[in-house]
């Protein structure tokens, strides 16, 4: 059994703040850390559940995030800048969602936002408002592979409950601010998630993919105006700071954007 991990920053257990996810942040060796001990955890789990491959993509900013010579050697590692969203997919029997973050706007989420809080403020697929979680899951059905599990604070986790059916939600922390929230003991933050990860391996095919049904039309809200691609002609231009695109599938009308 193959599966796929796809690992953001914001949604890991000991981060809360912004300084923790950013580059240039005071805190962000720390965050790497936090990232790393996520991961050999989830894999962890993988392993027990009977998994016989764990590829784990590291999904935030420019992909270079998590700890090499740290990281657990029975998976392979996905990292930098790659030509695709999730290469290797075809042919997983599971994605996992690990350290994710609530989309933009939700209330008392720890770093909520949806794929860039400078340049994005909504996103909408096929006219539902949609995050990060809902993207990622919708292109790994693309392929036919199910969303297993999340990992993330509680408003993520509840927007995981609403979206897939099945999948186990693992709560690592609340969120209580934008920059704030109430955070589990690391072990056992870390216990959480390998427990949930063996589970949601386990659970295997009964978890079906999460399929938005073609042809599929995402709308993005700009946070400033003068960024809209005027000049193409795939675009179609709503107002000063929203647009849309439509392709066959989640993945190539993302990939529009």
């Amino acid at each position: 059994m193959k599966i796929f991990v796809m690992v953001d920053m914001e949604g890991i257990s000991g981060i809360c703040r912004t300084t923790q996810v950013s580059l240039d942040g005071k805190d962000y060796p720390a965050g790497r850390r936090y990232m790393t001990w996520d991961v050999n955890a989830c894999v962890e789990g993988c392993f027990r559940g009977g998994a016989t491959e764990v590829l784990v993509r590291d999904a935030h900013s420019g992909g270079f995030n998590l700890i090499w010579e740290d990281l657990d050697p029975r998976a392979e590692y996905l990292q930098g800048s790659l030509p695709e969203r999730m290469p290797g997919i075809d042919g997983c029997d599971g994605l996992i969602l690990l350290g994710y973050h609530a989309m933009a706007g939700v209330p008392g989420a720890v770093l909520e936002h949806t794929w860039s809080s400078a340049h994005w403020q909504n996103l909408w697929i096929n006219g539902e408002k949609s995050g990060e979680l809902r993207l990622d899951a919708a292109m790994a059905g693309d392929h036919g592979v199910p969303p297993i599990m999340v990992s993330g604070d509680d408003k993520l986790c509840a927007e995981a409950r609403e979206l897939v059916n099945g999948a186990v939600a693992v709560e690592v922390k609340r969120g209580m601010s934008l920059d704030g929230g109430r955070l589990l003991p690391k072990a056992r933050a870390h216990e959480l998630i390998t427990e949930g990860a063996e589970r949601a391996v386990r659970a295997g095919r009964s978890i079906p993919p999460y399929k938005v049904p073609g042809p599929v039309t995402i709308r993005l809200e700009l946070v400033s105006r003068g960024r809209l691609p005027v000049k193409r002609k795939d675009v179609r231009i709503l107002d000063g700071r929203t647009y849309e695109v439509t392709g066959p599938s989640v993945e190539e009308a993302f990939n529009l954007l």
